[in-house]
């Protein structure tokens, strides 16, 4: 039983086999950390958009307008059948219902300011801002001729102006629109719309009369909100016209329609356009009875500060079975062609070694950029692995390959981040020259030797 015993023990440490089987066991055992390490990134990232949120909720959230919009009401003369119990007498009545027309302005144009900060909660940022909204335009035609609405039947003096928002909480100033220089103010409606826009709605208009003085309908209104991540505008008018001036840095332009002017961003921030006509969106411009949901049609700029660490060091680790695979390989033929016998706790401790670099890599961005989190994390493991190889190859030449090797890779896999499109090619092009080294390396080996 002992001579088998020593069998097996010199089998172990002579055969290419077993040590081949050896570590490809260890590179799968190290997946069991690894995937534990993906998760702790994802808890991190998890966290961080709580916290964003979090800012976002107690200064303002996102900042949608929809509207103006006109809302006219108008009688509605339904026949009802009833039928008497008792009799079983069928009757006929009219039931008078109130229904709306929802008209969108002729001419729409908005004209913004975006003053935004940062904020902080521990090592955490998120980007809010203060904004002052101009909103002015036209209303210029209510054709009820689509429900066939006899004049006298439309209630011209019980309209209203509408202007729908999904961030009331920021809104730091009483809204008033101006109407052919009459104020009327806007008041929130109790109920919120299943599209998740406030409603506020004007006291009633005596349209009528106003109509008298001109054919078309001048409105103007101002809006100061406070909000978070971004500011967008649905363009209901015939022409919209919108611009939007701020002096963040790192726009992004967000929707359906991008800005016109070419020269929209400087050295001092940006000054978007846009012009949208009503041929450019596939909606009318009146409504009757309900209003759509048109957020499809929206355009306006994100201001969310641009946190990609999280996903970039989650790629990253995406590739650590590669980084372990590769590494082993290396130590692997260098003690094929060395005969340098090692040991299957110091392949461990050089794969605990490389999996340290993902924590290092996720703990250091937390406080500085991508580029310095993975470029210290690097240092650190190609150092200590070199240091630990030269112990074990007790050779300048191959603990300097092993130093060139980890360089090399670590080099390669920080190039696939970074050029996301071309990841692919990148990748397919690397692993096919490491494969085409490592079959001239080894092409002398006697792989006989059981």
């Amino acid at each position: 039983m002992e001579q088998q015993s020593n069998r097996f023990l010199h089998w172990l440490k002579t055969s290419i086999t077993a040590k081949m089987f050896v570590v490809g066991f260890l590179s799968f055992i190290l997946l069991i950390p690894l995937f534990y390490i993906e998760n702790l990134i994802q808890e991190r990232s998890y966290r961080q958009k709580k916290v964003v949120n979090e800012i976002s909720k107690q200064w303002g959230n996102e900042v949608v307008i929809y509207g103006p919009i006109l809302k006219i009401p108008y009688k509605l003369f339904l026949k009802k059948t009833i039928m008497d119990e008792k009799t079983k007498k069928v009757t006929t009545e009219t039931v008078e219902s109130i229904r709306y027309g929802y008209f969108f302005p002729e001419k729409l144009d908005i004209n913004s300011e975006i003053n935004p900060e940062e904020k902080k909660r521990g090592i955490y940022k998120t980007a809010v801002f203060n904004s002052q909204i101009s909103i002015h335009g036209t209303f210029k035609s209510f054709d009820f001729s689509k429900i066939e609405v006899k004049a006298e039947n439309i209630l011209w003096n019980k309209s209203k102006i509408l202007l729908k928002t999904t961030n009331v909480k920021g809104v730091s100033s009483l809204i008033s629109v101006n109407l052919n220089d009459k104020e009327y103010h806007l008041s929130s409606v109790a109920s919120k719309h299943i599209n998740k826009y406030y409603t506020l709605e004007s006291n009633l208009i005596p349209l009528k009369e106003v109509l008298k003085k001109r054919k078309s309908i001048l409105f103007s209104l101002d809006i100061n909100v406070k909000g978070s991540e971004d500011v967008r505008f649905i363009p209901i008018g015939k022409e919209t016209n919108a611009q939007i001036i701020s002096g963040w840095k790192t726009a992004n332009f967000t929707g359906e329609f991008l800005p016109y002017n070419p020269d929209k961003i400087s050295s001092d921030g940006f000054n978007a356009k846009w012009k949208i006509l009503d041929i450019n969106r596939a909606f009318s411009q009146q409504y009757f009875n309900n209003l759509p949901n048109l957020n499809e049609f929206d355009f306006g700029v994100n201001f969310k500060i641009p946190v990609d660490e999280y996903q970039k060091s989650e790629r990253s680790a995406k590739y650590g079975f590669l980084v372990i695979s590769l590494t082993f390989l290396v130590f692997f033929l260098i003690q094929i062609i060395s005969k340098i016998n090692i040991h299957p706790f110091q392949y461990l401790m050089i794969g605990l070694a490389l999996l340290m670099f993902y924590t290092l890599l996720v703990s250091i961005s937390e406080h500085s950029n991508f580029l310095k989190a993975y470029t210290i994390a690097s240092i650190c493991v190609i150092s200590l692995i070199t240091l630990y190889a030269k112990n074990i190859l007790k050779s300048l030449k191959f603990t300097s390959l092993i130093g060139i090797s980890l360089t090399v890779l670590y080099t390669f896999i920080f190039v696939i981040i970074q050029i996301e499109s071309y990841a692919l090619i990148v990748g397919s092009v690397g692993l096919f020259v490491i494969l085409t080294l490592v079959m001239f390396v080894s092409r002398k080996i006697d792989w006989t030797t059981n």
